[in-house]
């Protein structure tokens, strides 16, 4: 399962909520423009619940400044924002990821605004990774998410198990996963891609590419000993992939109690309250793996067209969006965890259970954003769905000579 997906299920989980510029947790911020041209946001949304926080924030923010902005979820959006940019007729902002940011910041379709942000300094040191380029900060993290393990709290006390085995390394994950599988459910049920496997990669010391994106690392000793792990639980029966037991993802497989365990990020909540709220769990950190704590963190930033007719007014709007009250307002409405330190005690305070997903934010690893890189991470996840009878050595090598032809 894909993240778009996974997001999507927020929708479908009752978060939706009547927003409104008044009362509903945005600042009006902003500073008056007389005069400026209007602006047109494009946003990528999960669903109801995200677009009328978007729009609502949009809206306060468009009272104060006297510039009129309209917000469109797009319903594709990199197609909509690709054809945008092709016509010359961008929107002036929009959601950007992090795989598509180095073909439009290397093309010149972005205005790199970011260094100029007074709360630069106050973003997740990680997340301004994930959004520079050619050492600027191009644009604004609006929010993340990051993967941790998720526990059916009941099915865990039904197998004998208590606190004391909450794992903490690879060997105890699989001894609980084993304690886990019955005839009916499977100790492990996750994702069947990069997107999930990439956890452990990251736990043994690797990942598919470096820290920027520059060097091609998917065929490692880390990557192997990481995939060679997940395999043998494979092929042991202990580990599954949601697909194997017939579910869409993790969330699905967790919530009907096909598996125990998932790897899933902070988005799971949605869908396990509105879908199956009888399901008693309990979020905690991942496993360490031979070099320590890993995860995966997922992204995308507030970008501005560098064609924007209004790129003063474009950039006010973002310091508005991504300020403390904005964030946590975003966070209520529809999951996602602030890009900011400055408002991490206080999201904990909101969501107590949820802290493990936050506390990542030290160690997690940003997935690749070298342009092009998203059609071989889509044949690594063709790959690995086939892991408990395929090559890990093979795999790896294969998304190691297409990771280099990209940067040639």
């Amino acid at each position: 399962m894909k993240i778009s997906r996974a997001l999507a299920v927020i929708a479908a989980a009752g978060l939706a909520v009547g927003l409104t510029a008044c009362g509903s947790g945005f600042s009006s911020g902003g500073s008056k423009q007389d005069n400026a041209k209007p602006l047109t946001i494009l946003i990528g949304s999960s669903g109801d619940a995200e677009t009328a926080a978007v729009k609502s924030a949009v809206a306060a923010w468009s009272k104060t400044s006297g510039v009129k902005a309209t917000v469109t979820a797009a319903s594709n959006l990199n197609q909509q924002l690709a054809q945008g940019f092709s016509s010359g007729k961008p929107a002036d902002v929009f959601y950007l990821s992090t795989d598509a940011l180095a073909g439009y910041a290397s093309n010149g379709s972005l205005y790199s605004y970011g260094d100029k942000l007074p709360n630069k300094s106050d973003f997740y040191p990680n997340l301004v990774k994930s959004f520079t380029y050619n050492n600027k900060l191009v644009c604004a993290p609006k929010d993340f998410s990051t993967l941790q393990l998720v526990i059916n709290t009941d099915l865990w006390s039904k197998a004998g198990l208590t606190d004391s085995d909450i794992p903490t390394t690879w060997d105890q994950l699989s001894a609980v996963a084993k304690k886990l599988t019955t005839g009916t459910q499977t100790g492990l049920v996750m994702g069947g891609e990069y997107a999930r496997v990439g956890a452990f990669m990251t736990q043994a010391g690797g990942n598919l590419m470096n820290a920027d994106s520059t060097k091609a690392t998917a065929d490692s000793a880390a990557n192997l000993k990481a995939l060679q792990y997940v395999k043998d639980n494979l092929v042991a029966g202990d580990f599954k992939y949601a697909s194997d037991v017939g579910a869409g993802w993790g969330g699905e497989a967790f919530g009907k109690q096909l598996g125990a365990m998932t790897i899933e990020g902070n988005w799971i909540t949605g869908s396990q309250s509105n879908d199956y709220p009888d399901v008693k769990y309990k979020v905690v950190p991942l496993p360490k793996g031979p070099a320590g704590a890993g995860t995966l963190q997922f992204t995308n930033c507030w970008g501005i067209a560098a064609d924007s007719a209004n790129k003063s007014g474009a950039v006010d709007l973002v310091k508005k969006l991504t300020s403390k009250s904005d964030q946590l307002a975003f966070s209520k409405a529809f999951g996602v965890m602030p890009s900011i330190q400055s408002a991490a005690s206080e999201w904990k305070k909101q969501f107590p259970a949820l802290a493990a997903f936050l506390d990542a934010a030290k160690y997690a690893q940003n997935t690749p954003s070298a342009k092009g890189v998203s059609d071989v991470v889509t044949d690594f996840n063709s790959q690995v769905a086939k892991l408990a009878t395929g090559d890990p050595k093979t795999i790896l090598s294969s998304t190691q000579k297409n990771l280099e032809a990209l940067l040639k």
